[in-house]
């Protein structure tokens, strides 16, 4: 697996000059030149719609652009298709995996060979020796012939790069590649792309996560509204400063709390119990109030959520709502009796995303703009525009479609859908994973006005300032317990490291 280092004169891998691309309404990118040195790690930040994205979409083939040069290893190409890209060693791990669940980490690893061998002969030896190697390298003890829907999330993520790896890439691109990691395995991750870089490979880090940003990378460019704004050292920046790069203005304040939760009790959960999953849960929240659930991933917050929502059937516990206990089997039970679910997968759960601005977020309340089970499209319409406006929505109309919003912006999307239901309880899982930091602090924002106006927020969440910041109470989560209660004013991401470990009990 070892690589042999460039000359000093030849270390630029990839150069692209004055690159180009527009969609319809919209400059993607205008101009923007970028520079991949051998041996680094190069981040590539700005907010959603910035032009990440297609900027790295260019590189690998996936678009074309409309003007400007990319020069690979000092020769100028032309990357036409994915297949042009992986022929000159530039590869992309997505941060929706791309990996076939029903075969074996050996044969998505070898999908090209699999597909274009003569007489349909496959070298299994070969493909099964090599896949070894690069496994080993990796730190990876499973055996290629594991099929991937029996691997773990961080050992998907490991497949991914092991594919890159299979193939000689002298450029792998990573797309938020930590976004469904623990802090462990982000840090096995780290470690795996310092080994990397010292062997020579070039690394584009995308992330929305400055602090994994300002850990990891050599470099940082930074890109706004398709323009690039500076390309320079990461020990030259601070966090602070990349962020007004990305924003165009200082971002004072992330963090907002105008509110003080109030005393009146509005849920009460007694031992809540889902099998191998939720194991006798109790917790409550007042009016107004932010209440965190944290721990490690598959600790059960996730699916105390979807409990609460009908989404995962319970086989034991109480709920009440304001003394009253109720009975909770689906979806529509939750929703009549106040309680709204933005779930952590936006794009396959929460959304529709083909259809319009509009359709979204009438979804969860039909009957407020039906008349005799036909729809009022002004009514409809009125609704849309509300919420568009009150959650500044950034969205030419309305009419527009979901997918071609950021992902900010489909967030306010899936909130809106949930307020326009009128809910009492507001279930929020992962409600900023995927977005920039930008749309971060108006997320946060929102959240503190909708405690202000007495809702009741549960709060999951991985990143762990974010959860002590925003909430007012605590639940740490292990092993589908509640390990501990917190103040969120009390205690540190140490104390709440420790609870979520099973390092200390109550």
């Amino acid at each position: 697996m070892a690589k042999e280092l460039p000359a000093a004169e030849d270390s630029c891998v990839v150069r692209m000059k004055g690159i180009s691309k527009a969609f319809p309404g919209v400059r993607a990118l205008d101009g923007v030149d970028f520079e991949l040195r051998a041996g680094e790690v190069h981040a590539l930040v700005g907010e959603n719609g910035a032009g990440k994205s297609t900027l790295s979409k260019i590189l690998t083939g996936v678009y074309t652009k409309d003007a400007g040069e990319i020069q690979v290893r000092g020769q100028s190409v032309e990357i036409q298709t994915p297949l042009d890209a992986q022929r000159l060693g530039i590869r992309i791990i997505h941060q929706e995996f791309n990996l076939i669940n029903n075969m074996t980490i050996m044969e998505n690893m070898f999908l090209e060979t699999l597909g274009n061998r003569p007489w349909g002969l496959v070298p299994y030896g070969w493909m099964r020796r090599r896949a070894q190697e690069v496994l080993q390298w990796l730190g990876l003890d499973v055996s290629p012939d594991t099929l991937v829907r029996e691997l773990s999330v961080a050992e998907q993520q490991m497949v991914e790069i092991a594919a890159a790896l299979s193939k000689d890439a002298d450029v792998i691109i990573m797309d938020e590649p930590t976004a469904a990691l623990t802090d462990a395995e982000v840090e096995r991750l780290f470690e795996l792309i310092r080994r990397l870089r010292d062997q020579g490979t070039a690394i584009v880090y995308i992330s929305h996560k400055l602090e994994e940003v300002m850990a990891i990378a050599d470099r940082a460019t930074v890109l706004r509204d398709g323009r690039l704004v500076g390309t320079k050292p990461i020990a030259e920046l601070t966090r602070d400063e990349i962020v007004q790069m990305m924003v165009g203005r200082p971002l004072r304040t992330m963090y907002v709390r105008t509110r003080k939760p109030d005393q009146e009790l509005v849920l009460e959960v007694e031992n809540l119990t889902v099998p191998g999953k939720v194991k006798g849960v109790s917790l409550t929240a007042h009016k107004g109030e932010v209440v965190g659930l944290t721990g490690l991933m598959g600790a059960g917050q996730h699916d105390v959520l979807r409990a609460l929502f009908g989404a995962l059937s319970a086989t034991g516990g109480t709920i009440r709502l304001r003394g009253r206990e109720v009975v909770i089997r689906s979806p529509w039970d939750a929703i009549r009796n106040g309680i709204g679910l933005l779930t952590e997968n936006r794009k396959e759960e929460g959304l529709v995303l083909p259809l319009s601005v509009m359709f979204n977020i009438s979804l969860s309340s039909m009957d407020k703009i039906t008349r005799l089970g036909v729809i009022a499209h002004g009514r409809e319409r009125g609704q849309a525009e509300h919420y568009v406006q009150q959650l500044r929505i950034r969205t030419p109309d309305v009419e527009q479609q979901v997918e071609y919003l950021s992902g900010g912006n489909q967030q306010k999307v899936v909130l809106a859908k949930w307020l326009a239901t009128e809910p009492e309880i507001i279930l929020m899982s992962e409600p900023t994973r995927g977005i920039d930091v930008g749309a971060k602090a108006e997320v946060y924002r929102l959240i503190d006005e909708l405690a202000a106006q007495g809702k009741v927020i549960i709060l999951v969440s991985s990143e762990l300032p974010e959860i002590i910041n925003l909430s007012d109470r605590i639940y740490v989560m292990y092993e589908g317990r509640v390990a501990a209660e917190l103040d969120a004013t009390q205690t540190s991401q140490e104390e709440i490291g420790m609870y979520g470990t099973g390092g200390y009990t109550r």
